[in-house]
């Protein structure tokens, strides 16, 4: 690779001499791919003068060991457009090559990469497999929109040449989905995590219970699927359905070979009235409440001085708890208004160590911050005001926190009053909306060092469909992904927008039902 080193000095001593290094925040030019495109935003970016490698019928991927499964899922990725066999072998020259660091890079970490580009080759680094597939997620957006055609397409499959050294800004990167309100078969969720692995999101948050519907069955508890789970639950009676364990593990396997991790949530003491209707004994009186099928808040809890409760509890999060290999267990403990706020602490303080008995770290909704044992939590902050005292405390005394503002990060907000589907109670959510506020520093008295990283919820009570679903995530997910990856110094709304307008064609191709904002120049 001679001339793509030369190319990559003069590229570099350019950048040096106009001051312009880490460029990923630069407005790509009107068309074409370059190194700057890519979303989310790079670290940083340093585009060399040489010609761009060329993948072509004769291009081989080369990789080893724990390289070889990534290479072979980006083989997979680029054969049906471009109709190229792509072999992936141990050895070879003149194509891409991937390759795990036989010494540690301290500054790319477990999930950054070093991507070199020139005409000669592609040479993809990391430390671990995590760092390779974010490698590739960017190597896949450096190609022609036409990559994404499920059909052999004539182009000209070229990745611009120079060098994109990349890491996370946050170990955090999430997104929600409720199957609770409406349910979401594995198909459907499956797809989800396809669209969220390709932005670098590493955590996929599953709403598995709520008043409406309990979706995860439970040994030993056989009534909170066959009754809260059967037909005519979820909203208006039409989202019924659940998870066998069965489902939830090949969900869990499906992500992780994505390097997305699963976590489960259970809400409790609120939020619970599909599980009274199945087992009245969780009611403080034994008598079993309607099921509900509206979309009200606030009205159910469990009875937290009946040990019944607990046993109860226990038996969810054990049993979760082997089902996940990931490190968190979401235990909700939002909205309890109808818990008596000394049962609720009592409640918290009793359930929150179960979590960790059982090898997890319990994680929850802000509330459980009023609890002394959350300072041992993750703490989702999804208040519409940067004002929470019991938060700060809570972090101040090592609590990790995860950012949702919901009049930021809340997926099923509507785009504004004419978009369908969505609600507006934390107001409407436009995509610069989503874009511009800083994780870092929104949450008041949370220190940077407490963010832990973003989530963006999406409640599904409107949504009854997988169409429905995308229509509301993208493109605001892409804006949160870029908020959690990135770092602050690239954040620059026009450059996003052009970067997200020229996406736009990849999602269209892939048959995405996105919004297409006005804010936005799509392609």
């Amino acid at each position: 690779m001679g001339r793509t080193r030369i190319g990559l000095l003069l590229g570099v001593a350019a950048l040096l001499l106009t001051g312009m290094t880490g460029s990923a925040g630069r407005r790509p030019p009107p068309s074409g791919t370059t190194l700057s495109s890519v979303i989310p935003a790079p670290a940083e970016v340093v585009p060399a003068p040489s010609a761009p490698f060329e993948l072509t019928a004769s291009t081989v991927i080369t990789a080893t060991g724990a390289a070889r499964p990534v290479a072979d899922r980006l083989a997979a990725a680029l054969r049906p457009a471009t109709g190229f066999p792509l072999p992936v072998r141990a050895a070879g020259s003149g194509g891409i090559d991937l390759r795990l660091n036989a010494t540690a890079d301290p500054w790319i970490g477990d999930e950054g990469y070093r991507l070199e580009v020139g005409d000669a080759g592609v040479a993809l680094r990391a430390n671990r497999p995590a760092g390779l597939f974010a490698g590739v997620q960017t190597v896949r957006q450096l190609l022609p929109p036409a990559i994404e055609a499920m059909s052999v397409r004539r182009e000209r499959w070229t990745i611009p040449a120079g060098v994109i050294r990349d890491r996370p800004r946050y170990a955090y990167r999430g997104a929600m989905l409720d199957l609770a309100r409406h349910f979401h078969p594995p198909a459907d969720v499956k797809r989800f995590i396809d669209e969220i692995s390709r932005f670098k999101i590493n955590y996929l948050h599953l709403h598995l219970a709520d008043d409406q519907g309990w979706r995860i069955e439970i040994d030993g508890w056989p009534r909170l699927t066959t009754v809260g789970g059967g037909p005519g639950t979820g909203v208006r009676g039409i989202g019924g359905g659940f998870l066998t364990q069965d489902d939830y593990r090949d969900l869990v396997r499906y992500a992780a070979d994505r390097f997305v991790t699963i976590v489960p949530e259970i809400d409790m003491p609120g939020h619970v009235n599909a599980a009274q209707v199945a087992y009245p004994e969780l009611t403080c009186d034994g008598v079993a409440p309607r099921p509900r099928i509206d979309i009200r808040v606030g009205y159910s809890s469990l009875c937290t001085g009946k040990e019944v409760t607990y046993r109860f509890a226990e038996d969810v999060i054990r049993q979760l708890a082997a089902l996940t290999p990931g490190p968190y267990l979401h235990i909700g403990g939002d909205e309890a208004m109808s818990t008596a706020h000394p049962d609720y602490v009592a409640f918290e303080q009793r359930v929150l160590p179960l979590v960790a008995r059982y090898g997890k770290t319990a994680y929850g909704w802000h509330e459980i911050a009023a609890a002394p044992a959350a300072t041992g939590a993750v703490i989702q902050y999804w208040a519409v005001t940067r004002d929470r005292p019991e938060v700060a405390a809570a972090a101040a005394a090592g609590a990790k926190v995860v950012l949702s503002p919901a009049d930021r990060a809340y997926l099923d907000m509507q785009y504004d009053l004419l978009t369908p589907g969505g609600l507006h109670w934390a107001g409407t959510i436009e995509v610069r909306t989503a874009y511009d506020w800083d994780p870092g520093s929104w949450a008041r008295g949370v220190p940077a060092s407490a963010v832990l990283g973003v989530e963006a919820p999406l409640w599904s009570e409107t949504l009854r469909d997988y169409g429905e679903v995308e229509f509301q995530a993208f493109p605001r997910l892409a804006a949160i992904a870029e908020l959690a990856w990135s770092p602050w110094s690239t954040h620059d709304w026009i450059s996003f927008r052009d970067r997200l307008g020229a996406y736009g064609e990849r999602w269209t191709r892939r048959g995405v039902h996105f919004y297409r904002s006005p804010q936005i120049r799509w392609s």
